[in-house]
């Protein structure tokens, strides 16, 4: 294996770094390409379940006897049962209690009709963003108080500030809302052996979990994946239903058993991003030097509580912070990671509390981030550079006003912005690349594209290390039976499958060079391969075609196997991590309506060398639509009463369209001090400050802050009128 590689130099690259359409957009956008939910396999059956109406509750009792002896059901398996590890405990709706497969779905619908349940009704709490009592919280089971947390001498840096702002800030529950929901095909070819078709972002890892649930070996579970319609962080372990798959399957002979959420239970069961709430105050001199930082924190993803907050989030070096953070414990739904877990409700509070400290002490944001940016170390340099570039792109210097558009009418516009980071490591991957004597050339690698483009840059990257254009390569993922990758979370994949991709193409390249070296009359390392063609560097006229070098192997194919071991310190020569990125928003907002408009959406990241362009920038672009949908529309509605979820379709839990997202423009940072430092991930980092830039974007329309999100016309109307009521400002 080759060892000490770095990224060939800039004008030695032909395809990495170049922009080129994905290589698997034909096939999506023709509906050639095969998700999960399109899979139909032979002699299929279809899953279903009977689920909870309530919010927490205990299986006290099931009747299958009438759904037994109905004709075309197939295979009855009891989820939750009162002698299960839970006794029966079940803690949010819809969860899955019986799983039934049949030859239809009409059948199955009518199985689960069948099937009565009994349960015991126990205490539930689906809300969460009344502020807690400190005091009543520890003595609650509703809460998990965590230790407050000291920097410095928060009371002699408010003391000593003499600008003072107190607000609050929030960000309810939201949920992933993949457009394929979750979901997968199981059979048994033989009672030792099963192979699943899953909706998931982690093909190598599913048959571990898998295993446990039906007592097999993972070596024993054949994985395979096509495509996935989005995960989002919900789709990276195996699920109930997965494992009731499963076992339906093997109770019915083998017989392969659909099982896929409908539009509902996704959105009950399938994952919930944490909310997040905060009281913050925060204290400055009056040139706006930061001098305290003091918040009261709370939140919940469910039972398990939403984690605790790392605030004042990227302002961590702020030299006098008093924190405190109470986990609430519901039962909204499990909890998932979601794109840049915590980071966008985190963003969403300190950039909020900052803009509003900036309008309090009349300074723009963008003077009060640029007067504390040595607060920002280690990537100070990169924000400010950042800043300004994102200046020039939305105009900010010359547009930007104080609080509140003066203009006339009752619409007013404004300007927001926020600053964002996240990790972004290459996972462990390894790739196995082979040449055939024939020239035709193949990698194996067991990972998955979960639709940012993985495919496009494992061949951009191949590609130009051999010289070959991306369609003289065959590519095979989203198998578990290929050399293991990693899960497809926190933004690893783009720097462990390229790692280990050029690693092995090196080294493939290597040893067709000492075959094909004698021909030429060279030595290997005075070969270089270009164009299709394989040359002396010094000599180009002596060389021979792809297919000609490649016949010098005789019967024997090569194979090169690259291997990207994730270093300790996050940093080798391929690949590194620890990101920036600036985003702006500007806004309109009709007072009268209370309707939030986006007019433009500027993102400014850097990640590092970019293997592929295109994909890149079509991650932020993803990223930026998202922020508008969790900015102006998402919120999963619980009602107390009766636990369940209120808007479980896609009529009242809206995602952004066209038409509301406005323009959206992305800068990556890239070129020397950038491309330096190897390959980062993209995928998470410009979902983070969305949500914070459009809310200080309203706030400087308006002269109002809105304090949660979504920034609905109810609420938006609601810090309108409070404002009113106050005689000025909020």
């Amino acid at each position: 294996m080759a060892t000490d590689l770095k990224w060939p130099d800039a004008n030695q690259r032909k395809l990495i770094g170049k922009r080129m359409n994905r290589v698997d957009g034909p096939a999506k956008s023709s509906g050639r390409a095969k998700y999960t939910y399109d899979l139909v396999r032979p002699n299929m059956l279809y899953g279903d379940s009977v689920k909870s109406p309530y919010a927490h509750a205990r299986v006290t009792k099931i009747d299958t006897s009438e759904a037994d002896k109905m004709p075309g059901v197939k295979a009855i398996v009891p989820i939750h049962y009162p002698d299960d590890k839970a006794k029966g405990e079940i803690f949010w709706a819809g969860t899955d209690i019986v799983a039934v497969a049949a030859v239809d779905e009409p059948t199955a619908r009518d199985a689960v009709r069948a099937i009565k349940v009994e349960y015991e009704e126990l205490p539930h709490l689906v809300l969460d963003d009344k502020e807690p009592n400190l005091e009543e919280a520890k003595a609650s089971e509703w809460y998990r108080v965590a230790n407050k947390e000291t920097v410095g001498d928060p009371a002699a840096g408010f003391q000593q500030a003499e600008v003072v702002h107190e607000g609050h800030y929030g960000q309810p529950v939201i949920t992933h809302c993949c457009l394929e929901t979750h979901g997968s095909v199981a059979e048994w070819p033989d009672s030792d052996h099963l192979f699943i078709h899953i909706s998931t972002q982690n093909v190598p890892g599913i048959a571990g979990d898998l295993g446990k649930g039906v007592d097999l070996p993972a070596s024993q579970i054949h994985v395979h994946q096509d495509h996935v319609g989005g995960g989002f962080g919900s789709k990276l372990s195996v699920d109930p239903w997965g494992i009731a798959a499963a076992q339906l399957s093997k109770k019915a002979g083998g017989a392969p058993v659909k099982m896929m959420l409908n539009r509902t239970t996704e959105l009950e069961t399938a994952g919930c991003r944490p909310s997040a709430y905060a009281r913050v105050k925060v204290g400055a001199k009056k040139d706006g030097t930061l001098l305290a930082w003091d918040h009261y924190s709370w939140g919940s993803g469910g039972v398990g509580g939403g984690g605790s907050l790392s605030l004042p989030y990227i302002w961590n070096k702020i030299p006098n912070q008093q924190k405190q953070h109470v986990n609430v414990i519901n039962n909204i739904g499990p909890s998932r990671a979601w794109r840049a877990p915590n980071h966008p409700q985190m963003c969403l509070i300190v950039m909020g509390a900052l803009d509003d400290l900036a309008a309090k002490l009349n300074m723009d944001t963008f003077d009060l981030v640029k007067k504390n940016i040595d607060l920002l170390e280690p990537r100070s340099k990169i924000y400010s550079e950042e800043l300004d570039v994102a200046d020039q792109l939305m105009g900010w210097k010359a547009r930007w006003h104080a609080r509140g558009d003066k203009t006339p009418g009752p619409v007013k516009r404004g300007l927001g912005l926020a600053m964002h980071t996240w990790g972004g490591a290459g996972h462990e991957s390894n790739c196995d690349l082979t040449i055939h004597p024939d020239g035709s050339v193949e990698i194996k690698m067991g990972t998955q594209d979960i639709g940012t483009g993985t495919r496009t840059s494992i061949l951009s990257g191949a590609g130009d290390t051999l010289g070959l254009p991306v369609e003289a390569i065959n590519l095979q993922i989203g198998d578990n039976q290929y050399p293991p990758d990693g899960a497809s979370g926190g933004s690893s994949t783009i720097g462990g499958v390229s790692s280990s991709t050029y690693q092995a193409a090196v080294d493939a390249r290597t040893q067709l060079f000492e075959k094909v070296a004698p021909a030429l009359n060279a030595q290997p390392g005075e070969l270089e391969a270009v164009d299709g063609r394989i040359r002396v560097a010094t000599n180009p006229s002596r060389s021979l075609s792809w297919k000609e070098a490649c016949s010098k192997l005789g019967a024997q194919s090569l194979t090169a196997r690259g291997r990207h071991i994730r270093p300790k310190a996050g940093k080798d020569e391929l690949t590194d991590s620890g990101v920036g990125g600036v985003q702006m928003a500007d806004v309109s907002v009709d007072t009268d309506t209370g309707i939030v408009k986006i007019n433009k959406m500027v993102a400014v990241q850097d990640c590092g060398l970019v293997i592929s362009p295109k994909q890149a920038e079509s991650q932020v672009l993803g990223a930026l639509i998202m922020g508008v949908s969790y900015s102006l529309y998402e919120e999963k509605v619980m009602d107390q009463a009766t636990g369940r979820m209120l808007n479980t379709n896609m009529d009242s839990y809206r995602l952004a369209g066209l038409g509301d997202v406005g323009e959206l423009v992305v800068h990556l940072m890239t070129g020397p001090g950038y491309d330096e430092r190897g390959v980062i991930g993209i995928g998470e980092p410009p979902t983070v400050s969305p949500g914070a830039a459009i809310s200080n974007a309203v706030a400087n329309a308006i002269g109002v802050r809105v304090p949660n999100l979504p920034l609905t016309p109810d609420r938006v109307l609601d810090a309108l009128e409070k404002a009113g009521q106050e005689g000025g400002r909020a």
